[in-house]
């Protein structure tokens, strides 16, 4: 005989854990399409972005539009971007969730002076929290582990932005 409560259950279980990849995976195909309005809707109203082992400084509580603001500021001065996400490992404990993945993220930009691809590779920890019926993403933790090639193309990549 079937347990139909738990069979629910289990759905449930693998519905959200699937839900919660999806929405992490989403931060990073909008923000490589540069579909800032969709990379909105992944996040909550405040995220904890901790991105110091890359930058240094200090975790910062954004507003997504904030979050965009800068992502498009610089992001959107590079000629594409990919990040990958995978193997991702997904926990769901009740309205919350924390979903890790390794990431390896190219960044290119055309310069005459050096080279024209900076990728980065570690590995992303997202915290999510339901709001309603959706998965939106709390906080954001990146932990560089490698990079190769020129790291320099941040800089001209925001500055190319800034002057568009």
């Amino acid at each position: 005989m079937i347990d139909e409560s738990c069979v629910a259950a289990d759905m449930r279980r693998l519905t959200d854990r699937q839900a919660v990849m999806e929405v992490c995976t989403q931060m990073a195909w909008h923000t490589d399409e540069r579909e800032w309005d969709m990379l909105k809707t992944v996040f909550a109203d405040e995220v904890r972005l901790d991105y110091t082992s890359l930058n240094g400084g200090e975790p910062a509580t954004l507003s997504p539009e904030q979050i965009v603001e800068g992502w498009s500021r610089v992001l959107g001065g590079f000629a594409s971007t990919q990040h990958l996400l995978g193997n991702p490992v997904a926990s769901v404990m009740g309205d919350t969730a924390v979903c890790t993945a390794p990431f390896q993220a190219t960044h290119r930009l055309a310069t005459e002076y050096g080279d024209s691809l900076w990728t980065l590779g570690g590995t992303y920890r997202f915290d999510l929290r339901r709001v309603g019926d959706n998965w939106r993403i709390t906080g954001v933790v990146m932990r560089a582990r490698w990079g190769d090639g020129n790291e320099k193309l941040m800089e001209r990549a925001s500055s190319r932005q800034a002057t568009n």
